[in-house]
């Protein structure tokens, strides 16, 4: 009896040690989880933070906790180790460019006649309202500028610690990505060129660049560049750093208790013009993150309503707005060969997020049409990105398997736009 007495007691004891150590680490968490939001928090028009006054957010830890690549998908991922995406959605922080020759803000009611035509497709008088974003003479100028210019100066303001904000000689500024491996490298890498392919002009100009203590480029930050444990010869990415830009919360008609953005949707003729071109760019932004399998933005907000029922009512995960209303797609790592990785883990949300949109753009579409027809996605991809990228060799491509993975995902948003036209298309 005094045996089994003292092996309870002990029993007990453990336990609530172990507790009390989960009461420390959660209690740590959180109080770290604030700092960083303090430190990093988006700035929005009137001063202040995006995030003050708001109420913790727990899918940010419980999300990331889920991005592991589970044991057997690794393993069959070309032998290579899948480290989780950690992004926190809370911590990025792009300021920029610093152009104002982008379009003034869009204001005031729809007087152009109706905002969709053909059934499923945004009217043209919007289409040509629409600023051009990042348009390719731009990023290709930007491009020759950040493979050729030495960085002064590498400090923490770009997310995660393993990302770092580049000061160049000449004052600009650029997001050095270093990535947990090579493959959120790629997967940023390609997610652009892919944008590229497909017209969608709202992703920072991208360049690569090979770590090197030797190199003029880099000589400058050799030291800092020792402290952060980089490892020589790797291969990151440069992306403009963009000023300004504000946090977005998802319109409405996309949200949970909506039916969806259609063109049945009546309120779509009472909204304002910049309301429109807003919904058309996320109309973009969904055809674009189901492609590439993006599950680190509003797949992951449709995930966390399990827990967290006003998710939908905070900013969206790497997702930002100009001042003059364009939309910024950034930290696009998990897109394609960590979010094909782990497609099965996400891909019920993607469908789900993918259905709620029937409107979308015509040039979009026409480059989904041609791809689907033409099947040739994989070989445009990797041509634009070879002849753009002096480091694609050194960085790699997709697997034969990611690229038909892509290929069917051009397949199925062709069927899904069909499915869109036969519905909605004598309207």
């Amino acid at each position: 009896m005094v045996f089994a007495m003292r092996a309870f007691s002990a029993n007990l004891f453990a336990l609530l040690f172990l507790c009390a150590l989960a009461s420390v680490f959660y209690v740590w968490s959180v109080l770290e989880n604030r700092l960083e939001r303090h430190k990093r928090g988006l700035s929005v028009p009137g001063g202040g933070s995006s995030l003050r006054g708001l109420p913790e957010d727990l899918s940010a830890k419980t999300f990331r906790a889920l991005l592991a690549v589970p044991v057997a998908q690794r393993a069959h991922s070309r032998g290579r180790l899948g480290a989780p995406n950690l992004t926190d959605p809370t911590a990025a922080d792009y300021r920029a460019n610093g152009d104002d020759k982008r379009s003034a803000p869009r204001e005031g009611a729809v007087k152009l006649g109706s905002p969709v035509v053909d059934g499923i497709f945004w009217s043209d008088w919007l289409e040509d309202l629409l600023p051009a974003g990042f348009t390719e003479e731009h990023a290709r100028a930007w491009r020759e500028r950040a493979r050729t210019r030495r960085i002064v100066k590498l400090e923490p303001g770009c997310g995660r610690i393993s990302n770092q904000l580049a000061t160049f000689s000449d004052g600009t500024k650029a997001c050095v990505r270093y990535g947990i491996n090579a493959d959120q490298v790629q997967g940023e890498t390609l997610t652009y060129y892919l944008a590229s392919l497909l017209g969608i002009a709202n992703l920072p100009p991208l360049a690569l660049s090979q770590l090197s203590g030797d190199s003029d480029q880099w000589a400058a930050v050799r030291t800092r560049i020792g402290g952060l444990q980089w490892s020589d010869r790797a291969v990151v990415s440069l992306t403009e750093w963009v000023s300004g830009l504000s946090g977005v919360v998802t319109p409405a008609p996309l949200r949970q208790e909506s039916g969806g953005l259609h063109p049945a949707l009546g309120e779509l003729r009472n909204k304002s013009t910049a309301e429109l071109l807003e919904l058309m760019q996320w109309s973009d932004l969904i055809a674009f993150d189901y492609l590439t399998a993006n599950f680190d933005r509003l797949v992951s907000n449709l995930f966390s309503l399990q827990w967290d029922s006003r998710v939908m009512e905070r900013d969206t995960n790497n997702l930002l707005r100009t001042p003059h209303g364009d939309l910024v797609f950034i930290d696009n790592e998990a897109g394609l060969v960590h979010g094909f990785r782990v497609l099965n883990m996400w891909e019920k949300y993607h469908n789900t997020v993918l259905s709620s949109v029937c409107v979308f753009r015509k040039r979009t579409t026409q480059r989904v049409s041609e791809l689907h027809r033409r099947r040739d996605t994989r070989t445009r991809l990797r041509d634009l990105y070879r002849d753009s990228e002096p480091l694609s060799l050194e960085l790699g491509y997709l697997s034969d398997e990611h690229a038909g993975v892509l290929q069917d995902r051009i397949d199925r948003l062709y069927e899904h736009i069909l499915h869109c036209k036969e519905k909605y298309g004598r309207l």
